[in-house]
């Protein structure tokens, strides 16, 4: 398949695969690219990189050099709202956002791809919130080259059912907003919450239509939660009214407003207080106090899931408890962080 020709000899040969330089904290790179012809100037520069041999490469049909390999593997890991670059670089092809959205991991099909062993995708983690143009994954094939019929397996692993890498958009929602609380309704102290949810659905590309504010009861509740579906809304967000004290009614007042599929407390903090649920087919999410002083919670993790028509129960809650207890750094760097993953 190839064999070892030492550097000194290698002079008017090809070289079959990229070469790479990395000086400590400062370059990673190519030096010389696959189909570079030696010349006798680039002897001393290949050794102090290590290379006092270099491969000469023959290909049999049966046999695939890592650059075609990446290109097929990549093509077979994407699906939708994703791109990946058109020419491999170091025998390795990365895959981009080709949206702001979701990123979807296909875990399982995952595992078994990188099981072969020859092949390897790594990818962000499941449902991170990315932007266009961002990294989520990379592919290549790990020898320099390998069978045919190893890469078929790799292809047809990757091709097994939902795609292994996807970015989903985020659907834009009229959002009903009920603030709850007697101390807001009743002027004793200013709300702090609407400004905040606003910002926080706007990034996502949604949009406050509609805000109530209701005291301490559980029928006026909902009465405004119903009165923002009326309204057109497409989404119902509640702030506050959701711990274990008696005039924490809001979850009661969710309840009356005809809310189903109701799921209470999340294994996440901050946000232990959360509820989701549904009204017809308009998803209802309680927002605990949480939300008002913390930067990240619970509803940043579920949000942009609901904005792809996921649909969250009890099971996707208790799958946030692995990796569900916030930090609280000093400085915020979410999504790049381990919260929720």
């Amino acid at each position: 398949m190839f064999k070892t020709v030492p550097v000194e000899e290698a002079v008017g040969m090809v070289l079959p695969h990229d070469v790479t330089e990395i000086i400590k904290d400062k370059k990673k790179g190519v030096a010389f690219k696959k189909g570079h012809i030696i010349q006798h100037k680039d002897i001393n520069y290949l050794k102090r990189l290590g290379k006092d041999n270099i491969y000469v490469l023959s290909l049999t049909d049966d046999t695939i050099h890592e650059n075609e390999a990446a290109t097929i593997l990549a093509k077979a890991l994407t699906g939708t709202g994703v791109e990946h670059t058109e020419q491999p670089v170091e025998g390795k092809i990365t895959v981009k956002a080709g949206m702001d959205g979701l990123l979807r991991i296909n875990k399982e099909a995952l595992f078994q791809f990188n099981m072969l062993g020859e092949v390897m995708c790594a990818t962000l983690h499941d449902n991170t919130p990315v932007q266009k143009g961002e990294i989520v994954a990379a592919t290549r094939l790990i020898p320099l080259v390998t069978s045919r019929e190893l890469v078929e397996k790799a292809k047809e692993a990757a091709l097994s059912g939902i795609p292994v890498v996807e970015v989903m958009e985020l659907s834009a929602k009229k959002v009903g907003l009920v603030i709850t609380g007697s101390e807001v309704f009743h002027g004793r102290i200013e709300d702090r919450f609407e400004q905040v949810l606003r910002q926080k659905l706007a990034l996502l590309g949604s949009e406050v239509t509609i805000v109530r504010i209701a005291p301490d009861d559980k029928d006026i509740i909902a009465r405004e939660i119903n009165s923002c579906i009326e309204h057109g809304a497409e989404l119902i967000v509640t702030s506050g009214g959701m711990s274990v004290d008696p005039d924490d009614v809001t979850r009661e007042g969710i309840l009356k407003a005809g809310a189903t599929e109701v799921v209470y407390g999340t294994p996440v903090l901050p946000g232990a207080m959360f509820l989701v649920g549904k009204i017809g087919q308009i998803p209802v999410l309680g927002l605990p106090a949480c939300g008002m002083y913390h930067k990240i919670t619970v509803f940043d993790l579920i949000l942009p899931r609901i904005l792809t028509g996921q649909k969250i129960g009890r099971t996707e809650l208790a799958e946030l408890g692995h990796g569900g207890l916030c930090r609280n750094c000093r400085t915020c760097n979410y999504p790049v962080c381990n919260f929720g993953k």
